[in-house]
């Protein structure tokens, strides 16, 4: 049996089981132990078949293997004991004495003899600690809780309670889906789950909320959003993020029955095709956001089927369905049938289809258990083009398969030859797929390597005119009765995120076209200002908030899939979507000042307030599991490092907190080294280097970047010369080579974040209009937020209620070159110098 692996053992279990050879199961259960299955044990134990119970334990463990095993066998060997004496079957009793009950003699003599005494007692009920016994079937109840205790804190048990079993019945369906990047297999079936699975069997998820057998699957994802339909065979439709927080949509499929959900190749357009129990079939395109049907395709037989249709989508351009042993060919932007075919008949009546990546050959199943190849010309020429001889016998049918047109002008290039369902366009291949380029974040982009001439004298570069660099800004952004406080992008690299101080969340999204093939932020496309077709904004609960003195903090799930918010008032947990509020929670007061994620839990929270405190938040379970105390004022700032295993806290206090992420308790506290003549006043931001070691702390009166391992700081940069205003904001670009920082006179500085040199300064002038330059009311960025993807990219939020992007000119590609380590700069200006503290000269020129 060693020589079977754990998943093959299983696999032959499941079908075992599913073909219903019950002894077989436990007798391979036993022989293998792989699985203890404690159902099949719990209803011997109750039958009172003794003989099979011990016999099926010994497939796991023996009596004298640890003290639980011998703690098992005793009390079962215990009950047969009190039930042959209770049954008055002496001879049986002392059988069982002798037998079964010897063996613990030698561990505890005292309590033999005391078990041997019962036989002298005409009811052993007698015996005081006996006397709460009650009936037979009672007291097997009550042995079974405690079997099961000792079971499951048995050592030898670990890992053998569980079965890799996809549904408890039939599977219905299963796709291959890659959630965090990790491939996947999704499975649902007749026990109205939905089961995540890795590759090992290990099960992920368990998304539980159906209320009849789950039909079909459809894993997908938009943007950094992992997500996945289901249907069930009542016609209800949901949707689940893997975050195991319940449904997040209840459509109704038309049918009210079996459905099948798919997207377009591209990943933008959803489709549903299915049939209702009177065999009405429905093929309808959705509306996602707001779950409405957008078109329903007509051209379906009035005969009733005796199944369900199939469908399948190709090319962002047809759909196809298998009826009347027919395929019938419908152009996604047209109501009405496009085409239809028999494929020279022997089709099932319900054929099932599926097209190849190139949407050039469609397979179809056939009556005489085999399959159809149908090709368009293009498919033609890629069989051609195979030499293995088994294509061979596939030609014939293929090269004559006729084509019924159902009166479509639209069709020109039918022919008598070929299932041809395309138009004069040829198929163009993409490198974007579903919606995501391949390569943008599975291969980590080569760091770039910036070239110095040393002949010539370094210069700090110095942006002072828009036509230096590239600029949008945000449409309907403007709004100066709210500054934009916090600003985030999402983490797909597509859309930004705005939180005004007025708690009204705004999103822009760029689309992918021609201008902008990657779909992802630029600063040379205008976005789109997004908002689901309802209308609804996000917009935070301010009721009886004084928002002048109010502190907006904003937080987004890693997947992009939800936003979490407060502005003084209540948290809400609003879905990316929908924009609807999907929680609320922690009341004021106090009110919460900062919000950030566990890395590796979304329903772990770590929130900031304004007494001072940090609340561990659990929103699966809307509890608080932890309340963490070290500052004296409201926090500021939250950053967790999974290399360091802590979280760091900062305040307005101008403290710095290190937390123990494992037991939630305070490691150090460091105070931030406030330049003289400075007040300790004022926030205080903390960001973690992508080596999660290094730690940058934002304040306005410096930069500064610690090692988090000892909490020593390694550098600092205060503001001085024509950066001389308070700092407003500063954060890592994403491959943490750049800092960019903004000041309260409008100025940003792109600074060397090893050495913290200021390498460019983009002045006022460079992203302000001449009006805004020359108005009486002062406008400068508040916040400023580096994309994800792009290390020269950068956005900021300013005081007028606008969000910029700003990104180098095309001809320059990056903001300056860094300074040379002697730090030599024109006319004696020191703009960027940077100081060091606990660190030789050696350390110190890194």
């Amino acid at each position: 049996m060693s020589s079977l692996s754990r998943e093959l053992v299983f696999l032959i279990l499941q079908f075992l089981d599913e073909e219903k050879f019950k002894e077989s199961v436990h007798k391979l259960e036993k022989e293998s132990g792989f699985f203890f299955n404690m159902k099949y044990f719990e209803e011997k134990v109750q039958a009172g078949e003794w003989e099979e119970v011990e016999k099926y334990l010994s497939g796991f463990t023996k009596v004298d293997d640890n003290r639980y095993s011998m703690k098992i066998f005793f009390e079962i060997r215990k009950q047969k004991y009190l039930e042959a004496l209770d049954r008055q079957d002496k001879a049986k009793a002392v059988e069982i004495l002798v037998g079964d009950l010897k063996v613990f003699s030698t561990f505890n003599e005292e309590l033999y003899k005391e078990i041997t005494q019962l036989l002298t007692l005409g009811n052993f009920r007698e015996n005081e600690q006996l006397s709460k016994y009650g009936d037979t079937k009672t007291a097997r109840s009550i042995m079974l809780i405690e079997l099961k205790k000792l079971i499951e804190a048995n050592p030898l048990f670990r890992d053998k309670l569980t079965f890799f079993q996809s549904c408890a019945g039939a599977v219905n369906d299963l796709a291959f889906a890659h959630p965090n990047k990790q491939l996947c297999v999704v499975t649902c079936g007749e026990d109205k789950l939905i089961k995540v699975w890795d590759l090992t069997g290990r099960q992920l998820h368990n998304f539980e909320g159906h209320e009849a057998p789950v039909y079909s699957i459809c894993p997908h994802h938009k943007e950094n959003i992992q997500f996945i339909f289901s249907t069930a065979i009542d016609g209800k439709i949901k949707a689940w993020l893997y975050d195991n927080m319940g449904s997040r949509v209840d459509y109704d499929a038309p049918g009210h029955w079996c459905t099948t959900m798919l997207y377009s190749a591209d990943g933008s357009r959803l489709f549903s095709c299915g049939t209702s129990k009177d065999g009405d079939s429905y093929l309808v395109e959705w509306n996602e956001s707001e779950g409405a049907i957008k078109r329903t395709y007509s051209g379906f037989s009035r005969k009733k089927s005796a199944g369900v249709v199939q469908f399948d989508t190709t090319q962002n351009h047809f759909l196809a369905a298998g009826e009347d042993s027919q395929i019938k060919f419908w152009d996604m932007d047209n109501n009405n049938v496009l085409a239809s075919t028999d494929a020279e008949g022997g089709l099932l009546s319900l054929p099932r289809l599926r097209f190849n990546k190139e949407g050039n050959l469609l397979a179809v199943t056939t009556a005489d258990h085999g399959f159809k190849i149908l090709a368009s010309a293009a498919g033609l020429k890629t069989l051609k083009a195979i030499e293995s001889t088994s294509f061979e016998g596939l030609r014939p049918s293929i090269e004559s398969t006729p084509i019924k047109v159902s009166g479509s002008s639209a069709f020109p290039h039918v022919s008598p030859v070929n299932c041809k369902v395309e138009r004069s366009s040829p198929v163009r291949s993409t490198p974007i797929l579903n919606g995501v380029d391949p390569m943008g974040r599975s291969v980590e982009k080569p760091r770039s390597v910036d070239i110095i001439d040393k002949t010539r004298p370094w210069q700090l570069t110095e942006i002072l005119d828009p036509v230096h660099c590239r600029l949008v800004t945000m449409p309907d952004s403007t709004d100066t009765s709210s500054r934009v406080v916090r600003l985030l992008y999402t983490n797909s690299g597509v859309g930004i995120l705005a939180l005004g101080s007025n708690g009204v969340q705004k999103l822009w999204k760029w689309v992918r076209n021609e201008q902008n093939p990657s779909g992802k932020a630029t600063a040379t496309v205008v976005p789109q200002h997004w908002q689901p077709n309802s209308g609804l904004l996000m917009t935070n609960d301010v009721s009886g908030v004084n928002l002048e003195e109010a502190v907006p903090c904003i937080a987004l799930s890693k997947n992009d899939s939800y936003v979490m918010s407060a502005c003084g008032g209540k948290v809400s947990l609003f879905n990316m979507m929908t924009f609807k509020v999907m929680t609320t929670f922690m009341p004021p007061p106090p009110a919460s000042t900062f919000l950030a994620f566990h890395p590796q839990d979304n329903n772990i929270i770590a929130i900031g307030m304004e007494d001072s405190t940090i609340h561990i938040y659990n929103v699966r379970v809307d509890e608080v599991k932890s309340k963490l105390k070290g500052h004296q004022k409201q926090i500021t700032g939250l950053a967790f490092s999974t290399n360091l295993n802590i979280l760091v806290s900062s305040g307005a206090d101008a403290q710095l907190c290190l937390w123990s992420i494992d037991t939630w308790e305070k490691r150090k506290s460091v105070a931030l080294q406030i330049p003289a003549g400075k007040a300790p006043l004022g926030d205080t931001r903390v960001q973690f280097h992508s080596d999660q070691v290094r730690l940058l702390v934002v304040h306005e009166t410096q930069l500064a970047v610690y090692d988090a391992s000892k909490m020593d700081r390694i550098r600092q940069w205060l503001p001085q010369d024509v950066l001389s205003a308070p700092i407003s904001y500063a954060a890592y670009s994403c491959n943490s080579q750049l800092i960019y920082a903004t000041f309260c006179d409008g100025n940003i500085a792109v600074f060397d974040s090893d050495s913290l040199r200021l390498r460019c300064r983009i002045a006022p002038s460079a992203y302000f209009s001449q009006a805004v330059l020359n108005g009486s009311q002062a406008v400068y960025p508040l916040v400023v937020a580096a994309h994800p993807q792009e290390p020269n990219q950068v956005a900021v939020g300013l005081t007028d209620g606008s969000v910029k992007v700003i990104e180098p000119a095309e001809s320059e590609g990056k903001w300056g070159t860094p300074p040379p380590t002697d730090n030599g700069m024109p006319n004696g200006r020191t703009g960027s110098s940077s100081t060091t503290s606990n660190h030789t000269p050696d350390q110190m020129q890194r």
